[in-house]
């Protein structure tokens, strides 16, 4: 996958099982493994602490009285009143996009193409397969065709089978090419193979490698192919990895990374590959001649307009700046040098002229990866030759509206779940491919839909002043909180009436037309609740284009709060009990920001999970269990039994549990998010609760992805916070910041918990 990348106020998440960046980077591959007996003992039954872990709501002062038994805080389940937030998604222009194939579903699906001659697509998955299926929106099912799973790589998120492209003469040869990385070597593959017309396979026996690059790092690995319509095979290579390409790659034309590349493999032999005489740098001495064009980060996908010929390349960024390029034979793209059109700190400008700017870049608060996409050319009229890409992240499908070489408009057209590629039919109808949800395409309809521009226009709530909520919300809070810089909040959640939520022991599910609110406020004087200012309210609804997420910022005056476009940031001033101030950061996150954490593999609302709700919350006059709460009003979609079955997530404060125990459970509200299996960042760490420590692939690990100049630095190291990156990066305020997304205060209780537990590893 391509790789997303953050600063010090972006979450790690794509984190695109995505990023590697500079300093920053969290990313991480395993170079030693932990063989000792550890048994992960950070999990807490709701017995082994007596239960008694104990949320209130902020707008009660009663005391409560403590749950016993099959005590409940609430009799009956309130039905949930009508508000006002468009089931259908946020929409803009007369098109929506709808599922092409909703029978299908695929696993960690990462391209699509169209089979030439035959009524059928291919879709190819991140794991190793590939799978056909008939063009048909009432198919059922799609047929694997190939299995490569025991030759792919997946030590990191970014590893896997990244592309394929048929032949040019497909109908005569049935030569299919195939981009993945090599298990056990890293190395980025380029092979063919021949699909057979008798068994209907592509046939591994047939394999013939064609190319193959040595990669330094894990990551930037590329994962394009593509004919061109010189019939020429272009392939696109990222800088080979590492924050800030600390090899020069991408302006070494000695080395095929950080390039696009041209070759032509209908050779004589059958195998291998010519360099096209045509090629810009032939004749050049000390250059890889293969090269097209160069200069870039990571080209996760391109394509070419099938009625112009032009090139489209989407390069992911780094810390700022996502870019749409316009490639041109022999174009140096600026990378390292430039992200975007900006020069990088530490690096020289290139000569005038040399460094080719992008057609189009966005910042990192309107998304952090960028996916390529393709110019469209099928039958909605009003998108006909606007260039259409998205964004891994934030799950925005945008136009552009071109005049020449020049961006007329920018505009958000559609919302897809974790899109990871684009993919076009024989017909020309552009199809987005989402990791998990399937494949979308582009209908026509009418008018736009938009998120409400208020809160109050929401109607998520009857009385505003109070933040009383409407019928149907029920308040909640999670037993061991996401630490957000000190901030006081309150969350609610709704589900509509006759659904329920699809309970586990770990994540839930919830049905469309569920709603989830959390409040932000900050206290201007220390420990002085009266002092209290309202400064946010999240809102994330579960649409039928799957979950989208809004922020509201509350007025000077505390009377209203305002939908923002982007992210915005403000300086806190806190006055401290020792009588000094602290001014502080504080992001407003945008859309994309939201969908950074609230991802696929986190199952997307955090804190509603069955370890944060094992815990008491003051209902009113009566504390009670939440779990029993829930399950008591028929809210779950069984009965779960007793509570104290299922696990807890102690808070840094209770005593009662371990140290390891409290730590585990820090990392698991804090980093599981993007680090655990199928998770988007770009590694094998896995800081779930319930891994044990021996299979977190982080202690003892040789970090990959800077080490803060800290001799025989690890991850996490065995009895030494001063060894392990991850303690230093909790410790940090700049881009080496972990978590990334929002924070500017350091939680120094947090940063005790976690290296009293490594010292005592």
């Amino acid at each position: 996958m391509p790789n997303l990348s953050h600063n010090s106020s972006i979450l790690f998440a794509l984190c695109l099982f995505i990023a590697s960046c500079d300093s920053s980077d969290s990313a991480s591959v395993p170079q030693a493994t932990d063989t000792g007996d550890d048994t992960g003992t950070a999990l807490v039954s709701a017995s082994d602490n007596g239960g008694t872990t104990t949320a209130t709501g902020s707008n009660d002062t009663s005391a409560g009285t403590t749950s016993t038994g099959d005590t409940v805080g609430l009799s009956t389940r309130a039905s949930l009143a009508a508000f006002n937030l468009p089931i259908d998604g946020v929409r803009q222009g007369n098109y929506e996009l709808v599922n092409a194939y909703p029978n299908l579903t695929f696993q960690e699906a990462l391209f699509v193409d169209d089979v030439p001659g035959e009524n059928r697509l291919v879709v190819v998955e991140q794991f190793g397969k590939i799978k056909v299926f008939d063009d048909n929106p009432a198919v059922t099912t799609a047929t694997e065709i190939l299995d490569y799973s025991g030759n792919v790589a997946k030590d990191s998120g970014e590893q896997g089978l990244l592309g394929l492209a048929f032949d040019p003469r497909f109908t005569e040869n049935r030569f299919v090419y195939i981009y993945h990385t090599q298990v056990g070597t890293w190395d980025s593959v380029v092979t063919r193979l021949r699909w057979d017309s008798a068994t209907d396979k592509l046939e591994p026996t047939s394999a013939k490698i064609v190319l193959q690059v040595e990669q330094p790092f894990f990551a930037h690995n590329g994962g394009m192919l593509a004919f061109g319509p010189d019939n020429y095979l272009y392939f696109g290579l990222g800088d080979g990895g590492d924050g800030g390409d600390p090899n020069n790659n991408g302006q070494n034309r000695n080395t095929l990374l950080g390039s696009i590349l041209r070759i032509d493999v209908n050779t004589p032999d059958g195998v291998g590959y010519v360099v096209p005489p045509s090629n810009p740098f032939v004749g050049e001495a000390n250059v890889r001649t293969e090269i097209y064009a160069y200069g870039f980060r990571n080209p996760w996908r391109f394509s070419f307009d099938r009625q112009t010929g032009d090139l489209w390349v989407g390069d992911v960024g780094q810390n700022d700046i996502e870019e749409i390029n316009k490639v041109t034979a022999g174009g140096n793209y600026g990378w390292r040098v430039y992200e975007g059109a900006g020069l990088r700190a530490g690096q020289e400008p290139l000569p005038d002229g040399v460094a080719i700017p992008p057609i189009h870049e966005y910042t990192h608060d309107l998304g952090l990866a960028v996916i390529g996409g393709y110019v469209y050319r099928g039958a909605v009229s009003s998108l006909q030759g606007r260039y259409i890409y998205s964004d891994f992240t934030a799950g925005t499908v945008t136009a552009l509206t071109l005049a020449g070489d020049s961006v007329t408009s920018v505009d958000v057209v559609g919302n897809v779940g974790s899109p990871t590629s684009f993919g076009e039919t024989k017909d020309g109808e552009l199809l987005v491919v989402s990791r998990y949800n399937g494949l979308y395409k582009f209908v026509e309809s009418t008018g736009n839909i938009a998120f409400p521009a208020t809160l109050s226009a929401t109607g998520l709530f009857s009385d505003l002043a109070s933040l009383t909520p409407v019928s149907g919300f029920i308040e909640y809070e999670p037993s061991h909180p996401f630490w957000s810089d000190g901030t006081v909040k309150r969350r609610w959640i709704g589900v509509p009436d006759n659904a329920k939520i699809d309970f586990t022991a770990d994540d839930w599910t919830f049905p469309v037309g569920s709603v989830s609110i959390k409040h932000f406020e900050f206290e201007r004087v220390q420990n002085a609740p009266d002092s209290r200012r309202r400064l946010e309210t999240r809102v994330m609804y579960n649409t039928n284009q799957g979950w989208q997420g809004f922020t509201y910022r509350w007025n000077a005056a505390e009377t209203e709060a305002n939908l923002l476009l982007g992210r915005e940031t403000e300086s806190l001033t806190v006055s401290l009990n020792d009588g000094s101030t602290r001014v502080q950061q504080y992001d407003y996150p945008s859309q994309a920001d939201c969908s950074a954490c609230h991802n696929d593999a986190s199952t997307f609302l955090l804190g509603l999970e069955t370890g944060q709700l094992n815990a008491n919350f003051a209902y009113g006059a009566t504390t009670a269990n939440q779990l029993q709460t829930l399950n008591a009003i028929g809210l779950f979609n069984s009965d779960i039994g007793a509570v104290d079955q299922y696990k807890v997530l102690p808070p840094l404060t209770d005593e009662s549990a371990t140290i390891e125990q409290r730590a585990r459970a820090y990392l698991d509200v804090n980093c599981s998010n993007c680090h655990q299996p199928q998770g988007p960042a770009p590694t094998t760490m896995n800081f779930r609760v319930d891994a044990d420590n021996g299979v977190m692939n982080a202690i003892d690990v040789v970090p990959q992805a800077g080490s803060f100049d800290i001799v025989d630095a690890r991850i996490i190291a065995r009895g030494s916070k001063e060894r392990s990156v991850l303690w230093h990066r909790m410790r940090a305020l700049d881009d080496a910041r972990m978590p990334p997304l929002s924070t500017h205060v350091v939680d120094e209780a947090a940063v005790k918990i976690i290296g009293d537990w490594i010292d005592s590893l």
